[in-house]
Parts: structure tokens; C-alpha cells; sequence
């Protein structure tokens, strides 16, 4: 049986009271920060000096090993990462420096958002830093290739379409759906490999105080993989937590065009090239995700995922309603959604 959360919690004690005495932990102060999708869980606790930050990933549903190994190749590639203090591998926790009190999406929540020359201060720095780590060596990575990207896809029909609608595919449905996720795995899987966090997106940047450049802190990059070089700048712009319009889109995704190709990573010499391999990139990763907060909110009972759903359909209806290759999955979608029909241009 697994141990409960108090137990946890008494278990994330004892092992901060047993750390060297120079660095100078207050336990009591340790208070939660968040939990995330997964089963791991944050708090912070002070020193005397600075706050820190302790992961608890309870095994055998979490393996701190990956964190520890990419955070140490990320800090020396250039990226703001955690700085491991302390690690005890076997219970699952990690004492970390502290890169914030704030995330971009937090930020956006509250304020920046309004202020277009923070905001995008703040978002420049970010595409620097993905720059920065698409830089990072990864041929040691698991490889983000076409069978995975296939997977992934299947929790569309499975938890979004039966599981959340109550509707599953037919025959004909199905026979659609492999053609349009071969297409998206295969076109994805062909593009150059780079260094890939996989969810570089506005809860995992942290705004640090006094970071320079706007530079962000990067967190939760455990699940890093090889893939195509267009994916991480798809989630940036096509943020499943925070909608952005198109404008804003083509403005960032320009401008980190410009950075790699100045950096020599292996963009497309033509934009519109690279434009339509991060809004094909950004469908795989949205019809994805749509399988996934269906997920957490049917089997997890995390019901408040379900309320990003609308933003990312709008990005899957985006891109679905621009290629006419991908109209036969808009059609499916007006049927689930029962969307009237709307006049509209494509490609």
C-alpha cells in the first residue's frame, strides 16, 4: 500500500531536519507551493539566507533521476534551471533553488497581459531561452519519433471523443482519424531533432526577480526528448493555458525564427515553411492535450482542467480550418461540438 500524504510529509521532515546544518534549513517554515498534473507535490521552505524550494515525488510513481540528470545538462548548456542542493533519490526528494515566487501564466493571470511592453519583454526573453536550451546536447534523449507521436494522438478518440462526449468513432471516423494522425506523426517525425522540454509553456517559465535580459526561469523539463525542432515553440504560442490571437502568434514565432537561425539551429530558410511545421506540430500536441485534460477530469476527477478545453479546441479549429487536408476532422468537430457551419478561408 502506498504511503499516505501525511506520511509523505512526516517522511519530507525528518529528511530536511537530517540535512548538512550549512545550509541552514528552517523546517517550520515549510509551507505548499503547488502539486501539478502528476503525483508530485512543492513547497518551500526558508534558510537563512534564501528561500528553497522541495520536491516531493513519491516512487514508484515518480523518478527523480531525470531531473536531477537534465536540470545538471540544462544550468550547463546556458538555461536558468534549479540548482540541486540536496537529493535523496531513493525517497523521491530534491531540495532546489528557488527561481521565483511567480510563472508567466500566474503573471498573465494577473497583470502583464495588459502591459504589451512587459509582456513582451518578458516573452522575448523566453524565446531566447528556448534558443538556449534547443542548444542542449540530446542524442541520449528518448526520441520523439512518429510512433510516439501516434500514440499520443490516440487519446483524442479514446478520452476526449468516448470517454468526455460519449462518442465512439465508427468505422468511417476512424479510417479519417488514422490518415490525419499519420500525417501529423509523419510530417513531425522528418523535421530536424533538437533538444525538446515538450511542455515550454507559461506554468513551467518563472519570472525570477532581477533575471537578466527577462530571461525566465525554466522548471519541470524532466520528460525531455529528442524531437522536432518546432514543437516546444508551438506549445509556447499556442499555450494551452493562456489564448493568445494569431498576431501575437506569427509576431513570436518570427522573432524566435530569427533567433534560432542566428544561433545555426536547423530552422527552415523560409518562414512559411517553418509556419505551417509549428501549426501542424501545435494540432498534434492540441488534439493531444485535448485526450488529456478529458483524462484528468474523467479518471482523476480533476475536473478543473476541463476549463481550458474551449482555448485549446480554438487552437485545434485554427490550424484544422486553414489546411484543407485537416477539414474532414473539422467537420467531426462541429458534429461533436454541434458547431454551426461558418464561412472561412484556408490553404
Amino acid at each position: 500500500m502506498s504511503p499516505s500524504p501525511d506520511s509523505r510529509l512526516e517522511a519530507l521532515q525528518h529528511w530536511l531536519h537530517q540535512l548538512p546544518a550549512t545550509l541552514q534549513l528552517q523546517p517550520g517554515t515549510l509551507s505548499p507551493v503547488s502539486g501539478d498534473a502528476s503525483f508530485r507535490r512543492y513547497f518551500r521552505v526558508q534558510t537563512a539566507h534564501e528561500p528553497l524550494i522541495v520536491m516531493d515525488a513519491p516512487p514508484p510513481h515518480e523518478d527523480c533521476t531525470p531531473f536531477v540528470r537534465i536540470a545538471q545538462r540544462l544550468g550547463a548548456g546556458g538555461v536558468h534551471v534549479p540548482d540541486v542542493r540536496a537529493q535523496d533519490l531513493g525517497q523521491g526528494f530534491l531540495l532546489l533553488t528557488d527561481l521565483g515566487t511567480q510563472t508567466f501564466y500566474e503573471a498573465i493571470q494577473a497583470d502583464l497581459a495588459q502591459d504589451d511592453t512587459r509582456l513582451q519583454q518578458h516573452m522575448r526573453g523566453a524565446l531566447r531561452a528556448l534558443v538556449t536550451l534547443q542548444q542542449c546536447p540530446a542524442d541520449d534523449l528518448p526520441v520523439y519519433d512518429d510512433t510516439r507521436l501516434l500514440q499520443e494522438l490516440e487519446l483524442f478518440p479514446q478520452w476526449y471523443l468516448h470517454a468526455h462526449h460519449g462518442r465512439a468513432p465508427d468505422v468511417d471516423t476512424r479510417a479519417m482519424l488514422a490518415r490525419v494522425f499519420t500525417l501529423l506523426a509523419q510530417q513531425a517525425a522528418i523535421q530536424p531533432r533538437v533538444f525538446v522540454h515538450r511542455d515550454f509553456h507559461s506554468p513551467n517559465l518563472m519570472i525570477g526577480a532581477g533575471a537578466p535580459d527577462f530571461v525566465p526561469g525554466v522548471i519541470d523539463f524532466q520528460d525531455a526528448v529528442s524531437g522536432p525542432i518546432s514543437y516546444d515553440i508551438a506549445s509556447l504560442v499556442m499555450d494551452a493555458r493562456t489564448t493568445w490571437d494569431e498576431p501575437r502568434q506569427l509576431d513570436w514565432a518570427i522573432r524566435y525564427w530569427e533567433y534560432a537561425r542566428a544561433a545555426g539551429l536547423p530552422v527552415p530558410t523560409d518562414f512559411a515553411q517553418f509556419h505551417q511545421q509549428y501549426e501542424w506540430m501545435g494540432l498534434q500536441r492540441n488534439l493531444r492535450i485535448l485526450g488529456v485534460f478529458a483524462r484528468l477530469s474523467q479518471r482523476d476527477g480533476k475536473h478543473h482542467y476541463l476549463d481550458h478545453i474551449p482555448r485549446v479546441l480554438g487552437y485545434v479549429r485554427q490550424v484544422a480550418g486553414r489546411y484543407n487536408v485537416f477539414h474532414p476532422l473539422l467537420r467531426l468537430l462541429d458534429q461533436v461540438e454541434q458547431t454551426p457551419k461558418t464561412d472561412g478561408y484556408s490553404f
